[in-house]
């Protein structure tokens, strides 16, 4: 709720009432400013230099001194989630974060979160229906959407918990992102299209499998054609997707010992069974967190970095050991740093 107080203890915010409801002003400020900097191109952040690199502050644990805490909602438009939903390379990690997001109980979510996570997912949806990428991902998120409504529905007596106005906005939203999947219709390339996926070498083709580091889709490619089929089961393609995902010493704890036939098939799915897969080799971006300034920014993109721009601490790092990478932070940890 905005301070709309005289009280001398106001915390000195201004306040804009937006259609989504009151926004903070210096965040929807950011927002414009990186929208204006965004394009399709990822170093336009870099080279527009009125634009601000997407970061946000956090609080990692509050003490006498910081007793802060952090809005979900305000992560996601500091971020610019919005525009990453258009980028291919973040597109699987919105993903994974919506379906962390849709796996709990929307009346366990305050009001704006529960807003950003239904406009996101509507950003998801028109991507995925406009472009024609990423279909699967797309599919989950609307089964765990439709089971989270029907939970929903069923979870109080006569009605569901909280604002009716809120509710029916919801609603309204979730039936417009089922409207737009139900009319999903993935378009076959024209006949005249050249050159198409089969009409390349073979050798082509295979430099495609090798990029793909999910065994799924290995598995789709092998239902699609009979050559696809016969390059998916090439050892070379399962032992390759192996090595990506784990390391040698976990490889030598299942590879067989003395066997000159190696099934690196079984192999792989031995080893995803018994170590999982590492979340850190499943998106091709993700966020990351600066030991420094303690704040989540893109890795690509970049942020405003206190070692980057006060040369006595860079110098005071430098006699320290040097300078320490940033933090990988994926889907579930990035939710630890919320009161969800």
């Amino acid at each position: 709720m905005p301070f709309i107080s005289k009280d001398w203890r106001s915390p000195g915010e201004a306040w804009v009432k937006t259609e989504e409801g009151w926004e903070k002003k210096k965040v929807l400020e950011n927002c414009k400013t990186i929208k204006q900097g965004n394009s399709e191109e990822p170093s336009a952040f870099i080279n527009n230099e009125t634009a601000i690199q997407p970061h946000c502050h956090i609080t990692i644990k509050s003490t006498k001194e910081i007793a802060g805490f952090n809005e979900l909602n305000e992560a996601v438009k500091k971020l610019d989630f919005m525009s990453a939903v258009r980028d291919v390379r973040r597109f699987n990690y919105i993903c994974a974060l919506l379906g962390l997001l849709i796996g709990q109980q929307m009346t366990a979510l305050s009001g704006c979160a529960q807003k950003v996570l239904l406009a996101m997912l509507e950003e998801v949806a028109s991507q995925a229906v406009t472009s024609q990428h990423n279909p699967r991902n797309f599919r989950q998120l609307l089964k765990k959407l439709r089971t989270l409504s029907d939970a929903e529905r069923k979870s109080c007596w006569g009605g569901l918990l909280g604002s009716q106005v809120l509710w029916s906005e919801h609603t309204t939203k979730i039936e417009r992102i089922l409207k737009m999947a139900a009319n999903m219709q993935i378009c076959e390339l024209s006949p005249e299209s050249r050159p198409q996926l089969l009409q390349l070498p073979e050798e082509c083709i295979r430099e495609i499998i090798l990029r793909l580091s999910d065994h799924r889709d290995l598995t789709a490619s092998a239902q699609a054609c009979e050559q696809m089929a016969a390059i998916v089961g090439e050892q070379r393609i399962w032992r390759e997707l192996t090595k990506f995902h784990f390391s040698p010493t976990q490889i030598d704890l299942v590879l067989p010992k003395n066997c000159e036939k190696i099934d690196w098939k079984e192999i792989y799915h031995s080893l995803k069974k018994s170590f999982g897969l590492n979340e850190d080799r499943q998106y091709a971006e993700m966020l990351s967190l600066c030991r420094y300034c303690r704040c989540l920014f893109w890795r690509s993109l970049g942020h405003p970095c206190i070692a980057d721009q006060c040369p006595e601490f860079r110098a005071r790092l430098q006699e320290a050991g040097g300078i320490t990478p940033p933090s990988p932070v994926p889907p579930s940890a990035f939710l630890k740093f919320f009161s969800l």
